[in-house]
């Protein structure tokens, strides 16, 4: 099995598609049926169930997927730490992180890191929670920045586990909304409002806190990301909730609420148990922990 057809089996899988991943990878669709041939008959079984619009991975396709993408990563590493080596010899550092802990906390701990130990080599890796304890324990990133919103956090022995602090989710208005001008409000204010949500984590903290409140919140609009809701948002079609972490770079066009009693998540750095650190690694997490603190006013 060439790493070639590792890498094409994960742009077929991420594309739902053969001949999707032929384009982007530029092969022609035989040759990506080839390559996925291959690695069928070496594993000695399916990976992959056609159907009428596409592809998806059989159960054994989900479990090669899980360590091909470690392997393709891995050796995308390697080449990058043996490109850098004669001006870097230290091994990059993989952070993975949520997406909105992403474009907030991670990069201004970054840039504190750099400024004190000077320039280094990294990569950052959005993903949702459940994607990124398997990262860390697969050891695909050296460190993980996620949060306890639902279904919460594995009790995984691979992984070690450090609190950050946490963070009050605000609800996303248009800048013409009755609410936009208070300061705090009680979220029952928005009872009779629909709704936009992207993922179901953040669904579920907006449920449990609707129904404290004594409310069923309407979920009316679905968006692929943050960014989606954020433009849903402006344009009139829901409210939405909006992690604190973000409220001071949301659009202009939208404004960030605060709540009297709101929803909050727990944010945790994660690392493998068993590994030796990455030496950015420990002082990375302080700068985090910082960087929430100055973030929420704590």
């Amino acid at each position: 099995m060439t790493l070639a057809a590792w890498q094409t089996y994960l742009e077929v899988c991420r594309l739902g598609s053969l001949s999707a991943a032929a384009v982007e990878l530029g092969y022609t669709q035989s040759a990506v049926s080839r390559q996925i041939a291959v690695l069928e008959r070496t594993a000695g079984t399916r990976l992959l169930d056609r159907r009428p619009r596409g592809v998806v991975p059989t159960a054994a396709g989900e479990a090669f997927r899980h360590h091909a993408r470690i392997v393709v990563n891995e050796a995308a590493r390697a080449l990058q730490s043996a490109r850098e080596a004669p001006d870097h010899p230290a091994l990059p550092l993989a952070i993975g992180a949520t997406p909105a802990i992403a474009a907030s906390i991670v990069p201004v701990a970054l840039a504190r890191l750099e400024n004190d130990a000077g320039p280094m080599s990294w990569t950052l890796l959005p993903a949702l929670t459940p994607d990124l304890q398997s990262m860390v324990a697969g050891g695909e990133v050296d460190l993980a920045v996620v949060t306890d919103a639902p279904p919460g956090l594995s009790d995984d022995p691979r992984l070690e586990r450090r609190s950050l602090g946490t963070d009050e989710m605000y609800v996303m208005v248009p800048t013409g909304h009755l609410a936009a001008p208070e300061d705090r409000v009680g979220i029952e204010v928005f009872a009779d409002e629909p709704w936009v949500e992207d993922n179901e984590g953040s669904a579920a903290l907006l449920r449990r806190s609707a129904g404290r409140a004594g409310f069923d919140a309407r979920i009316e609009r679905t968006a692929a990301d943050l960014m989606g809701k954020m433009a849903l948002v402006a344009a009139g079609h829901a409210v939405a909730l909006v992690p604190g972490v973000l409220a001071p770079s949301l659009r202009r066009d939208v404004v960030a609420v605060a709540l009297v009693d709101p929803p909050r998540r727990g944010i945790f750095a994660l690392t493998r148990a068993a590994a030796e650190p990455h030496p950015a690694v420990g002082p990375l997490v302080d700068g985090l922990a910082q960087a929430l603190a100055e973030l929420s006013g704590s």
